[in-house]
């Protein structure tokens, strides 16, 4: 009563809905609210500023940089003492400035996702008919249907329900399970439909909510660190940490070398004589010895490495977007790269989801075309008609003007209602001429769902419809042609092989049956009626349907490629093993007839009975479990892990959330999943295409491979500096690179390099290689090769450059100060243009053509062009402010011909084998021996 009196206070019907036109939908809008609620706001670009400024090594730098400005304007004037000091400041503060902009882009990003994320898609009734909106567009007064698994979209209060149990433990806390009927009908925003079906009239939405109330007050969490940039925070720290040792060391060497008079000026003066040199010229001298340790942290310190991974998980998240991929937890985009094998789902994932009834056996008769009535007899299509009708969680709607007919539901609910329909099947008739008693929701478990009901004649039916042979099982009798009723004990075979052969045809098979019901035995109150547990015995056979769902073109080119790339495609499906081996010919997933024997293909109850050892053997070989349960998905999924698989799951039902959890990597499903299934998953795949896991997994691959190339492309970058920098301290007290020029490398091979590696698109090439180990070392083998290679090399020449380039460049004749300052721009210069062919060398890290595909990647040529005009700008036009002069043509030429000479030798170093144990276990294992040797 109080529902009916609130409905019509609210001008709602409670079978047909609202209006639902835009006059009745604004007006109830404005009356009540909208279902969206204020956000809180996200951090702002000041307090990302703030956050960046206080690195460690910023600070110090930053600490430098006040010192050079004091010293410089004291030594040589305002006019010009201000270059370096405020040379390093305008470095430190770009970097500041890019970081921050770097983070807050990526906030944004993530806040766009969050919003995508909560923008659910649910159906509502409105004017009669069953349309799919935005939760957002939900208002006061909408009828809402809900199923096992949905999120409860707004306040409400329940019009009817069978075995309808919510789980409010996301709002009250507490995990138990609360059951809604008339005498509990309130429902809450946000908590989840655990079990049972239900319509709910809407009462309150948006803010008016309590779930909308919380929303308000709490923000996503966006500083999620997932375990790779755990790991490069490590390594950036551990070198950072080893630099600074480094550096500290260098300083000592650099003050004793100073204060014993062996450090000289470039006119050939000592620096430092004892008793003479004066206090303030010591104290110069001391903190120029100052900045040169700086100036070793500055290059020492791979700050850029949590950058790439920022930019590059960033970057991913949203083209995967595009791919049809909604990444919920970022630690996903790197987990999928290591994926060994993917449990599949079989509808909608493989298939296309689009059913159709196609064959049908009704008594021992095949009708044929499947839509026939006049094959039926009237009593037994009667019978159908009503099962169909009242069975469902569907509707079926007929424009009063003749419009098309609309039918709504899951795909087998509809596939099944539109078979209905062209038997003639009055949908509204039919449910308008019976009351329904109780329902027993489809049950994954069970694979059925029944209803009973009462009609107009006080006669009571029992209706089931499930998975074939299950229902079949249950069954004493069937209808024949003629109407008459027969037992069922001598052509159960008939109708066994009936199955078999329609699910060998790939078909899914459901069984509809029925059974009358005395009147006396049901039960007489409302309460016992609700506990009523619905006979499943001694059932009558209508028919059996068989329901065609394609498989999805390209689903056959997208498990080849996963099987070229080391990861092993497994079906799960709760369907007839018969089909699920059809399909899984069709799909590629079963190579031959021959592979269809078990253990390879098993049904579900076969592998839960096992015990865990056995069940650890057999996961490692099933490729297809037909007639599973989400219990049975859980314990393969276990199995698997157990075995050292990386495991990735698709699933779309609430039942699949334990596996979808368990897993290392869930994929949901977001055109037929449920709201707990998307909760439990990492990933949600939003067109339920298989193709689209595999480019989940070709991104994963590409995020940690972006990540290696960067790792390869910086430590080059790093060690060679670092070398060059501490050799030249240590033998002459003056460093070639000084501490703004290596800003400025820091700035454009950090961030641009960052940008310009971290941004490289996936190529075919990630999906020919095995996938990476959980435990597999950052820095690869292959790595180490051409970083060692590369830098090598080029420490090799600029120390060369260094110690003997007066000489090799004809510069003697010149002052020897402007001689130094020609010197160490040249080398400057060649080290920069190292890098931008580094860059090149780095995308391919064991391929021998470094340049292939480069012209389709903009970006990459756009960031090296930008470089390289911003190193013609540095020397030729602000030399002033990084202690460089001006180069001529000649000396130009031979920086670039330095950095040419990489290329070839990028070449050889990639035709030398390196052995497959990581460097570290080598050596370990090298200095047990000599250690085993030296014992004997």
């Amino acid at each position: 009563m109080e529902v009916k009196a609130l409905s019509s206070m609210l001008q709602t019907n409670l079978k047909t809905g609202i209006k639902g036109d835009d006059t009745d939908i604004l007006k109830r809008r404005n009356a009540f609210g909208a279902n969206t609620y204020p956000q809180k706001k996200g951090r702002s670009f000041l307090r990302f500023l703030w956050e960046a400024w206080q690195d460690l090594t910023l600070i110090i730098l930053i600490v430098a940089a006040a010192v050079s400005l004091a010293l410089g304007i004291k030594t040589e004037g305002l006019a010009e003492g201000w270059y370096d000091g405020g040379s390093i400041a305008f470095a430190v503060f770009l970097v500041i400035f890019v970081t921050a902009i770097s983070d807050y882009r990526q906030s944004l990003q993530f806040q766009n996702l969050n919003e995508e994320k909560r923008n659910i898609q649910l159906e509502v009734m409105r004017g009669g008919r069953m349309i799919k909106i935005s939760i957002f567009d939900l208002v006061v007064g909408d009828v809402v249907p809900l199923r096992i698994g949905d999120q409860v979209p707004a306040d409400g209060i329940l019009i009817t329900g069978h075995s309808l149990a919510i789980d409010e433990s996301s709002m009250t806390g507490e995990s138990k399970i609360v059951h809604k009927d008339q005498k509990a009908p309130f429902l809450m925003s946000g908590c989840k439909v655990a079990d049972g079906v239900g319509t709910m009239l809407v009462t309150g939405v948006g803010i008016n909510t309590e779930w909308g109330l919380l929303m308000a007050s709490i923000s996503e969490d966006t500083g999620e660190e997932t375990p790779l940039q755990v790991r490069l925070n490590g390594v950036a720290t551990f070198i950072g940490i080893v630099g600074l040792v480094v550096a500290v060391s260098v300083l000592a060497v650099l003050l004793v070398r100073y204060f014993t008079g062996n450090t000289k000026n470039s006119d050939g003066t000592v620096q430092f004589i004892k008793g003479k040199t004066s206090v303030s010229n010591a104290i110069d001298g001391v903190i120029k010895i100052f900045t040169i340790a700086v100036t070793i942290v500055v290059v020492a310190v791979p700050e850029g490495l949590p950058l790439a991974v920022t930019l590059t998980l960033a970057y991913s998240m949203r083209k995967m977007m595009a791919d049809k991929a909604l990444v919920r937890r970022l630690s996903a985009c790197e987990t999928m790269g290591s994926a060994t094998t993917i449990c599949s789902d079989k509808t909608g994932t493989l298939t296309l989801n689009q059913m159709t009834v196609v064959e049908v056996y009704a008594g021992r008769k095949k009708i044929s075309p499947s839509d026939e009535s006049s094959q039926l007899n009237p009593a037994v299509a009667s019978l159908i008609c009503e099962g169909v009708a009242q069975n469902t969680t569907g509707n079926v709607f007929i424009p009063k003007d003749g419009g098309k007919m609309e039918v709504s539901g899951s795909p087998t609910e509809k596939a099944i209602l539109s078979w209905a329909v062209k038997l003639g099947m009055k949908f509204d008739v039919i449910r308008s001429e019976s009351t329904i008693l109780n329902v027993f929701p489809f049950n994954s478990e069970k694979k059925r769902g029944g209803v009973a009901l009462k009609r107009t004649d006080s006669v009571v039916h029992l209706h089931w419809k499930g998975a074939a042979e299950i229902v079949l099982a249950s069954c004493s009798g069937y209808l024949d042609s003629n109407g008459c009723l027969q037992s069922i004990d001598e052509d159960k075979d008939f109708f066994k092989e009936a199955i078999d052969d329609m699910a060998a045809n790939s078909l899914r098979c459901v069984a509809i049956a029925y059974r009358s019901y005395e009147l006396e035995k049901v039960p007489a109150n409302e309460e016992q009626l609700d506990q009523w547990v619905l006979p499943e015995n001694d059932l009558v056979l209508l028919a059996i349907v068989g329901i065609k769902d394609p498989c999805r073109p390209g689903v056959k080119d997208a498990v080849k490629i996963c099987t070229d790339a080391g990861v092993k495609v497994r079906m799960v499906t709760g369907d007839n093993i018969q089909t699920a081996k059809a399909i899984a010919l069709e799909c590629g997933i079963l190579s031959s007839n021959a592979d269809a024997t078990e253990p390879n293909i098993i049904e579900g109850r076969v592998f839960r009975v096992l015990s865990e050892s056995e069940r650890e053997q057999v996961a490692q070989k099933i490729t297809v479990m037909g007639r599973s349960s989400p219990s049975d998905k859980l314990l393969l999924v276990q199995a698997l892990r157990k075995g050292g698989e990386v495991v990735a799951v698709t699933g779309d039902g609430t039942n699949d959330a334990p596996a979808l959890h368990e897993a290392d990597i869930g994929l949901s499903m977001g055109i037929q999943g449920t709201e707990v299934a998307k909760e439990s998953s990492d990933i949600i795949i939003l067109d339920d295409n298989f193709a689209s896991v595999v480019k989940v997994v070709r991104w994963g691959r590409s995020v940690y491979a972006n990540i290696q190339k960067f790792i390869q492309f910086q430590l080059t970058v790093n060690v060679a500096a670092l070398v060059i920098n501490v050799v030249a301290a240590v033998s002459s007290g003056d460093v070639p690179l000084n501490a703004v020029q290596l800003l400025w490398v820091n700035l454009i091979m950090d961030t641009l390099g960052a940008l310009a590696l971290a941004t490289e698109p996936p190529t075919d090439h990630l999906m020919h290689r095995t996938p990476v180990g959980r435990r597999e070392p950052l820095v690869t083998n292959i790595m180490w090769r051409n970083l060692i290679i590369q830098a090598l090399y080029q420490v090799t020449v600029l120390l060369v450059l260094n110690f003997a380039g007066l000489d090799i460049l004809n510069l003697k004749h010149d002052s020897r100060k402007h001689a130094v300052e020609v010197k160490n721009s040249l080398i400057f210069n060649a080290f920069v243009l190292c890098q931008i062919f580094n860059e090149f060398n780095a995308r391919k890290p064991d391929e021998i053509n470094v340049f292939s595909g480069v012209t389709k990647n903009h970006l990459f040529m756009a960031i090296v062009g930008l470089t390289f005009i911003l190193q013609i700008i540095i020397i030729e036009f602000l030399g002033k402010f990084t202690s460089t002069v001006k180069l001529s043509w000649k000396l130009w030429l031979v920086s670039i011909c330095i950095a040419l000479v990489s290329w070839p030798l990028a070449i050889i170093g990639k035709l030398v084998p390196v052995p497959k144990t990581p460097f570290a276990a080598y050596f370990a294992r090298l200095f047990r021996r000599r250690r085993t040797a030296r014992n004997a």
